[in-house]
């Protein structure tokens, strides 16, 4: 049974940082790839970064240079570093993995979302 918590969500001003941390309990967790999305309301889910099992990461345009994945693969858990936060950028964000060891479309096993919310 894979389960994928998300915590570190909260209310911030605009151009400050969060990190968002996924509690992973999963089998090798060193070995997949693990994704963060996001949705506003009234928009559809967003990717926003993933770290692929070699390490490699990928970013939406709209967050790079901005927010940084990592990951601790002693600890099972992957992490969503964002700093300069905007206010376009609050949303649920969510932690995800299709249990593939690269970063992919399609993803099998969500977290239940933490929420970020950008305002003064």
């Amino acid at each position: 049974q894979v389960q994928l918590v998300e915590s570190g969500g909260g209310l911030v001003q605009p151009g400050g940082s969060l990190r968002l941390s996924c509690a992973a309990s999963v089998f090798r967790f060193d070995y997949y790839a693990i994704g963060w999305f996001r949705q506003a309301p009234g928009k559809e889910r967003e990717g926003v970064s993933c770290s692929s099992g070699n390490g490699s990461t990928h970013y939406a345009e709209s967050v790079k240079g901005r927010f940084t994945i990592s990951r601790d693969n002693r600890k099972n858990r992957a992490y969503l570093q964002m700093n300069g936060l905007k206010p376009e950028d609050t949303a649920v964000y969510y932690c995800a993995t299709s249990l593939l060891y690269y970063c992919s479309d399609e993803y099998d096993y969500w977290g239940q979302g933490t929420q970020v919310t950008v305002s003064s």
